[in-house]
């Protein structure tokens, strides 16, 4: 007897586990997408970036966003991939925005004044923008990352822009 109320207890806990993973996959979701920064690109300069972003439905090869609404950015973050060991110090600042097929596109995210060493920073986010609906749910979203750098690179450097939104399921 005490086997059976055991197992029936882990069962329980593995379906309410499932449930809550489930809930958080469908509820924030992510897209990236790469930057190429090039040794001849001038500083005190903006320069335009466009790149077809990749999430998780991209890879599974679906698109489950039908199923979500009331989509709005909740993290956006750039980051050094390459070099190994590179820092964000040449960039002034970035604009993020993202568009589809059919959609106009919208600023999500930027950041002025960088300053840092780091290899990562989080970006602002522009929650004036609204419901990001219409762009998640098409297909092909695009994010343009628009960069203006303090210093010329002595290399390439290539960055990655990480956005985040969070989103309600559909009743």
């Amino acid at each position: 007897m005490k086997k059976m109320w055991s197992m029936a207890a882990v069962a329980s806990i593995a379906l309410v586990s499932c449930g809550a993973v489930q809930s958080i996959v469908q509820n924030t979701f992510p897209y990236t997408a790469n930057v190429l920064v090039s040794t001849g690109v001038p500083a005190n300069k903006e320069v335009s970036s466009t790149a077809t972003a990749n999430n998780v439905q991209t890879w599974f090869g679906g698109n489950n966003n039908a199923q979500i609404k009331d989509v709005r950015i909740s993290d956006a973050k750039i980051s050094v991939v390459s070099p190994t060991g590179g820092d964000l110090s040449a960039l002034k600042s970035v604009k993020v925005y993202i568009s589809s097929s059919g959609t106009s596109e919208k600023l999500v995210a930027s950041r002025n004044d960088i300053s840092t060493s780091s290899s990562s920073v989080n970006l602002d986010l522009n929650g004036d923008n609204g419901y990001l609906d219409s762009v998640v749910k098409s297909s092909g979203v695009t994010v343009r990352t628009v960069y203006e750098l303090r210093n010329q690179v002595s290399s390439d450097m290539s960055l990655r822009v990480a956005l985040n939104f969070s989103s309600v399921p559909v009743n």
